[in-house]
């Protein structure tokens, strides 16, 4: 029995368009607190997955997801003051 393999995959595998951007790093690098606020909210949600949430819960929960809503605020305040600066 022969393997047969996809040829496209070794071709493509070290292709430049394939590793990110320095820009594409440096708009990861701005969105990661974001990304850690987001991280947090689903760690709070996924404690209360197997149990119904006490007070604790929810106030972690809800501090969570105030910690994203502040997140995006300043992501999003951060990427129209830079729009801003650059036109």
């Amino acid at each position: 029995m022969k393997n047969i393999v996809t040829v496209q995959d070794a071709v493509t595998a070290f292709a430049d368009f394939m590793e990110p951007t320095a820009a594409e790093l440096d708009a990861i690098e701005q969105e990661i607190p974001l990304i850690l606020a987001e991280v947090d909210l689903l760690d709070a949600q996924i404690i209360t997955l197997d149990r119904t949430p006490n007070e604790l819960d929810a106030r972690r929960i809800r501090r969570a997801r105030n910690r994203v809503l502040a997140a995006r605020r300043d992501l999003v305040n951060r990427t129209s003051d830079a729009a801003d600066g650059a036109a």
